[in-house]
């Protein structure tokens, strides 16, 4: 339709049914940019209480809610081909994955293997109410969450990372031990 209708021009053929296709003009390239732009802004407005409410879910303590939102999000985006790479290698997508959601929040100063106590924490967070947040992430190859919950959890405590969010002048810090396997996730706060 888009060729028929000249928004589309043919520059080429690359097989027997296969057209190799150009937008022909500036001036369709510019209408193109801001309805591309429109149906994005569009469907980012409709994200934000989604995305606020999740961010604020962290410095107020309720992993409930952070497990349900981001067990959702997993379901919803993600493929199990997304972390079809060596087992040391996993527990870093979903590490990314979570940063990624958390820069959502941009009053928040978020480090990512920041050195802290004795050893370097997955993510700090310092928020602008003085409330500082631990993130330890795990992989649970066999499946166990609530294991590898008490391990992230137990490794917080153990490496003392919460030293450096004191350090820094937070007035209380929330710890969070997050276990994730395949499309599923589960959060304990400690």
């Amino acid at each position: 339709m888009l060729f028929t209708t000249g928004y589309l021009t043919q520059r080429g053929r690359v097989e027997r049914n296969c057209y190799e296709l150009a937008i022909p003009n500036r001036e369709i390239t510019d209408l193109f940019v801001s309805q591309i732009r429109g149906w994005f802004e569009e469907t980012t407005r409709a994200d934000v209480p989604r995305m606020e409410k999740f961010c604020a879910a962290f410095p107020d303590g309720d992993a409930a809610l952070v497990e349900e939102m981001l067990n959702d999000y997993l379901w919803n985006s993600i493929s199990i081909r997304d972390t079809s790479v060596r087992r040391d290698r996993k527990e870093n997508f979903y590490h990314g994955m979570l940063l990624g959601l958390l820069q959502y929040e941009d009053s928040w100063f978020i480090k990512s293997n920041a050195e802290s106590g004795e050893g370097f924490s997955d993510i700090l967070i310092e928020t602008k109410n003085r409330i500082g947040v631990v993130i330890e992430v795990k992989y649970a190859e066999d499946g166990n969450l609530d294991k590898w919950c008490a391990e992230a959890l137990d490794q917080i405590e153990r490496k003392s990372y919460a030293a450096r969010l004191l350090e820094d002048g937070m007035k209380s810090i929330v710890k969070y031990g997050i276990a994730f396997n395949k499309k599923h996730c589960k959060v304990v706060s400690g």
